[in-house]
């Protein structure tokens, strides 16, 4: 339990913060003296939540304001800098080489010299992150709802999926009430608030797929900016928070009959990817919503991404995917009845939900040929379509792998107009471990700079198209 001390500085710290996360209950002391009475210490209020009424496209006037928002540019892009001079000065020998401030606490760290925090944003960049961490939990939220109420008792049950799987997708719905709050508060007044949305989804199945894949960007996206702000007291509480959504992107793997981690480390990717991959998939936004700063990249398009309700995926065709977006869950129905996985009696081709599941063939394989279709720039998409799809990048050239903590590139081959072909990498992160496995990202780019999981935003100015997701496991 926090000491009623604790909780009340962190209380102190509004407005700032505007509200900490809730406190544990308090406990009743049966056996302390009469005399003690710990103080009760209310929890804060969560934000407002409301039922999204409509989903669907966006089909209202054309926005008055459009693309990302943006100030002066003080370069066309960052310039790549050598290390820090003192980025290896450190002995790393196992002992001690500076005074200890205090007892049992060796020197070093950031934000250990007893600072009291507070928990809000201290830069452009800082806001702008959680902005759309924030616009992530809104969708969420409304999804997980959206998805128990859109299907009947009998079609939950006809994938595999129990009344306690949906409580427990009811459960991960409140979690998102919480996460919502928490970025709300860090943010301030401005923070965007709920929107309306759109999903590519017929059947249960294609639900559970949908949100497997919008909790991989979602999870990724946070990872990749949340060591570079400045706002190390945010960035705690909001590692708090990614850690619940990286178990609820498992459970939607354990719950589409996926192997439910197939990698020794999860990828974190740049703001724009996956602004450019959440956009879609918002319909509409209050006339006063709070824009963002990030790019839209052209969508890329996956044309034989493997789909997972196939006994072997690799038989997968083109289009086999529900809608024509990046993040695009599987379509069910283009898997003849012979050749689906779902309630397969036999060992290794059963996809049923499981706590896991091993497939005799895999999703995909080093060497499988992938084929790719991509967009122009200057589509309007993302809420009320007031954001613009730009890249300032050349021709394509490479795709781009982007899985655990690889960066990989592989030619790509022109065979028309924004169409072409590449084939999947043969890469390992360490021994036994191949980079290129689960729900990762792909994406065109005009040349194949060298990069590495904490400078990975440095290669937006040369995407041409994407990300798009990639099932390889």
């Amino acid at each position: 339990m926090y000491p009623a001390t604790a909780l009340a500085a962190i209380a102190a710290l509004a407005p700032a913060i505007l509200a900490a996360p809730a406190p544990y209950p308090q406990a009743a002391y049966t056996s302390a003296p009469a005399s003690y009475v710990e103080a009760p210490v209310p929890a804060p209020s969560d934000v407002a939540v409301t039922n999204v009424s409509s989903h669907g496209p966006y089909t209202g006037p054309p926005p008055t304001t459009t693309g990302a928002l943006t100030t002066t540019f003080l370069a066309a892009s960052i310039a790549p800098l050598p290390p820090n001079p003192t980025a290896t000065t450190y002995p790393s020998d196992g002992m001690l080489h500076d005074p200890e401030p205090a007892p049992y606490t060796p020197a070093g760290g950031l934000g250990t010299n007893g600072t009291e925090p507070v928990y809000n944003v201290k830069s452009d960049f800082d806001f702008e992150s959680i902005a759309v961490a924030l616009y992530q939990e809104w969708i969420e939220l409304d999804l997980f709802h959206w998805g128990l109420a859109q299907f009947s008792v009998e079609d939950w049950e006809a994938a595999g999926l129990t009344a306690t799987d949906r409580s427990l997708i009811e459960f991960m719905a409140d979690q998102e009430v919480g996460h919502a709050t928490l970025l709300t508060n860090i943010l301030g007044a401005a923070a965007p608030v709920q929107c309306t949305y759109n999903y590519p989804v017929n059947s249960v199945r294609e639900f559970i797929d949908f949100n497997q894949k919008l909790t991989r960007f979602g999870e990724s996206g946070v990872y990749g900016f949340i060591n570079h702000l400045d706002s190390r007291e945010a960035a705690q509480l909001l590692l708090q928070s990614i850690s619940t959504e990286a178990r609820q992107q498992m459970i939607f793997r354990q719950f589409d009959g996926l192997f439910p981690m197939p990698v020794w480390f999860e990828a974190g990717v740049p703001q724009s990817w996956s602004w450019t991959l959440l956009a879609p998939y918002i319909s509409s936004c209050p006339a006063n919503q709070t824009r963002l700063a990030w790019q839209n990249f052209p969508a890329l398009y996956i044309e034989n991404n493997p789909n997972a309700a196939r006994i072997n995926a690799n038989r997968t065709g083109f289009g086999e995917t529900i809608g024509n977006s990046s993040a695009a869950p599987l379509n069910e129905t283009a898997v003849p009845a012979v050749d689906t996985c779902l309630n397969n009696t036999v060992v290794g081709e059963d996809c049923s939900p499981a706590i896991s599941q091993n497939r005799s063939d895999p999703l995909s394989f080093p060497g499988r040929q992938v084929f790719f279709s991509w967009e122009e720039p200057g589509k309007m998409v993302g809420p009320n379509n007031s954001y613009v799809t730009t890249t300032t990048a050349g021709a394509p050239a490479y795709v781009a792998w982007v899985s655990q903590l690889n960066l990989t590139y592989t030619g790509l081959t022109i065979t028309g107009a924004n169409t072409g072909y590449t084939f999947q990498p043969n890469s390992s992160v360490f021994a036994n471990d191949p980079a290129v496995n689960g729900t990762m990202f792909v994406a065109l780019t005009s040349a194949n700079i060298t990069l590495t999981a904490f400078n990975l935003s440095m290669i937006n100015p040369f995407v041409v198209a994407g990300p798009a997701l990639y099932q390889a496991g």
